[in-house]
């Protein structure tokens, strides 16, 4: 293990004030950098009542000037990933140079935020002071899709990584936490500065079938023809042309994918937004998706499944590791849909070994998201069946 920048570990137990100090203690000590910049920690609903004492004893026992994260029922940490997890999981990250800042938003701000503008002086952060953000936030009362229309128009291109807590479905409540504080409801938003810079690895889990498209008649989310021709026909000729092998897979796991950029010479694995494919009518000829695409723009259909998503976040992290290979690595944050896991892949550990294998070794922490959150092109999005991968590299 690369303790040199980063370093993870999952705490199984109750809560234990004393075993906790020296377990804070110990997970410092094996830190070799001689001050640790930023801690995240993530925390299993069983921990909710003593979330508080927590947080102060690992701030204060790891020295840990930033602390942040939320709750989750499945947590990762290095190489494991511990779905129904009890206690929690943290990461201590050495990052020279970084000008790093904790910010709490809530769903009233989120309303108020009426031009591009406004999410500056919330923040007291500059586009020009930060070099992207992590951000954990509520899905229950904070609307995540205008929070980030409002946060793309004052910060994009920057990259926004991150996730939507999870924790006890049946009274909908999760915990996010800055520093030592505990708040059940909005988002909390680290901005990443300096020397320090974050990439990201979006994983969506697809892979493309078929030839790439032209849409040409839209209305609202729903897709009239593609190519001047019935857009129905399309996705069915796309589909008889699949050896039977593949058929067999796409059946019932057929997506869009839409072109963020259409600057680009030619489009790859990643340019592309994955979103619900609806409905499709025969007759009419139209498909319905979970977007509200727009004529002109470039599209194609994809496939999910364990293969795919295997496929997809293996090409992914193999481009990263070739554009990262002159820098320096410092962690990882992983936040992956509680939809991946074990109930995709048949086996644990899936995505976080695969980080390990093609980017490490490296402090690694993170968890199953009800919603990931991170960049396509140059604008962030929040995602499903995804694993959004944050790395804070050197800038």
């Amino acid at each position: 293990m690369n303790t040199e920048f980063s370093i993870a570990a999952h705490w199984p137990d109750g809560f234990d004030e004393t075993g906790l100090r020296q377990w804070a203690e110990n997970l410092r000590a094996q830190l070799l950098a001689p001050q640790v910049s930023l801690g995240l920690v993530f925390m299993s609903p069983k921990f909710f009542p003593h979330a508080r004492p927590t947080l102060e004893i690992l701030r204060v026992h790891a020295r840990i000037p930033l602390l942040a994260g939320c709750s989750s029922t499945g947590l990762i940490a290095d190489a494991n990933e511990i779905e129904g997890a009890t206690g929690f999981v943290l990461a201590l990250y050495s990052l020279p140079g970084a000008e790093l800042k904790g910010i709490r938003f809530t769903q009233k701000q989120v309303e108020e935020a009426n031009d591009r503008t406004y999410w500056h002086g919330e923040t007291g952060v500059e586009p020009k002071r930060t070099n992207g953000w992590l951000v954990f936030i509520d899905p229950f009362h904070l609307d995540a899709e205008s929070w980030l229309r409002t946060w793309n128009e004052a910060y994009a291109p920057l990259p926004a990584l991150g996730g939507l807590a999870s924790g006890v479905f049946s009274d909908q409540t999760t915990q996010i936490y800055l520093n030592g504080d505990v708040f059940e409801d909005g988002g909390v938003a680290v901005s990443v500065g300096g020397g320090v810079k974050l990439a990201s690895v979006i994983s969506q889990g697809c892979t493309p079938i078929g030839e790439a498209w032209t849409l040409t008649r839209v209305e609202h989310n729903l897709i009239r023809q593609i190519a001047n021709r019935p857009a129905y026909s399309v996705l069915a000729e796309t589909f008889q042309k699949l050896p039977p092998a593949e058929q067999q897979k796409a059946r019932g796991n057929l997506f869009i994918g839409l072109v963020v950029n259409e600057y680009l010479e030619d489009f790859h694995r990643g340019d592309f937004l994955v979103r619900n494919l609806i409905g499709g009518d025969p007759n009419s000829g139209v498909l319905s998706v979970g977007a509200m695409p727009r004529a002109g723009q470039t599209m194609q259909f994809q496939r999910r499944d364990a293969a795919a998503a295997n496929e997809d976040m293996n090409e992914l992290l193999f481009r990263a590791k070739k554009q990262l290979a002159a820098t320096t690595i410092y962690g990882g944050c992983l936040c992956s849909c509680n939809g991946r896991g074990q109930n995709l892949f048949g086996r644990p550990n899936h995505d976080a070994e695969m980080v390990q294998q093609r980017l490490g070794p490296l402090g690694l922490t993170g968890f199953f998201c009800n919603g990931e959150i991170g960049p396509v092109g140059e604008k962030n999005f929040l995602h499903g069946y995804t694993a959004s991968l944050a790395l804070f590299v050197k800038k």
